[in-house]
């Protein structure tokens, strides 16, 4: 029996509890037991952003990061929701001429930084968003760079059934322990397929990321782009940005990344264990308060790291004054499953 989501997150203001954020959680061990949950840990959601490490393991594997000499922190932005710092559009231009391409071949589109003061200083140059600044834009050099790599066309690379697609949905698929067809496949914000799986699935996903088995080019892969984002967290999202500081406070031993419409998956490196958090309405503000909560829970992270991570953990709710009128409380318990 499907079980339903539980309260994960709740905001008050005053003596009130105003809004309830509810969700679901799944702990999966490398092994695909489900070793503790709350709500249902089989929820079926849509992976979005937080399926690109998974996404990235592909152009290592292939060869194309070595055959296009990518760097560790170009291989980093691969696996990116990018904040559109200067150094984040600098190194999609790198990798862009590394392939012989240029930013006309992008084709996730354009929207503003979502860096406030890189935001502001394209308005106050007078020049509108390009489609490097699109927080997308690394995990599409990446599939250009698979394209080339696999002799496909790159005018098309977006297309379900292009190549560079269909490796990269199989190594979702191989990870998650899904078989690919059983995946649904729905149009991310960018433009790609997005990979429609139960939670529980992507969390083991990331246990087997965080934790490779054996030998062979997709476990090479996978400590490849693991590694790169551990030595490179400032190019997985950016300056204060909750998956950079985890990486961070965590010092590399959590590695987490998050997805719009609040998913979040995060491994234990080395540990075999992962968790992936999805908040049922889509609110984002509720989703770092409930991975933070559940990290702590879990013990994955430790009192000093909670502190680094406090403004994402319990943010206050403020007035247009900046007074604190309520909290931001998580409100749950992960259960054994």
């Amino acid at each position: 029996m499907t079980k339903v989501s539980i309260p994960l997150v709740t905001l008050t203001r005053g003596p009130l509890a105003e809004c309830v954020h509810r969700g679901h959680i799944a702990v999966v061990a490398a092994d695909g037991r489900v070793a503790s949950a709350a709500g249902d840990p089989h929820y079926l959601t849509f992976a979005r952003s937080a399926a690109k490490p998974l996404q990235a393991v592909p152009v290592v594997a292939s060869g194309a990061a070595d055959r296009f000499g990518l760097a560790a922190d170009e291989l980093a932005l691969l696996c990116a929701s990018h904040s559109g710092e200067a150094r984040h559009v600098e190194a999609v231009a790198r990798i862009l001429a590394k392939l012989g391409l240029d930013e006309a071949h992008l084709q996730c589109g354009a929207h503003p930084p979502y860096h406030k003061p890189s935001a502001s200083a394209l308005r106050a140059a007078g020049d509108a968003p390009r489609a490097a600044h699109n927080n997308c834009s690394g995990k599409h050099a990446g599939m250009l760079a698979l394209a080339l790599q696999l002799g496909a066309s790159t005018d098309d690379y977006k297309r379900p059934d292009h190549p560079a697609q269909r490796a990269m949905l199989d190594s979702f698929a191989s990870f998650a322990g899904v078989p690919a067809e059983s995946i649904a496949l729905g149009v991310d914000g960018c433009g790609v397929p997005v990979y429609g799986a139960p939670l529980s699935a992507l969390a083991l996903a990331y246990a087997r990321l965080g934790t490779p088995r054996g030998d062979g080019s997709a476990m090479d892969a996978a400590r490849r782009v693991v590694a790169a984002v551990q030595a490179h967290p400032e190019m997985l999202a950016g300056t204060d940005r909750y998956d950079t500081q985890l990486i961070r406070a965590s010092g590399g031993r959590v590695v987490g990344k998050m997805g719009a419409e609040g998913v979040f998956a995060a491994a234990l490196v080395g540990e075999g264990l992962a968790l992936a958090v999805k908040i049922e309405d889509g609110a984002q503000r509720a989703l770092y308060p409930a991975v933070t909560e559940a990290l702590l829970q879990l013990g994955w992270i430790d009192d000093t790291a909670a502190d680094e991570l406090a403004e994402f953990h319990k943010p206050a709710v403020r007035n247009w004054s900046g007074e604190v009128v309520g909290e931001t409380v998580p409100s749950f318990r992960l259960e054994p499953a």
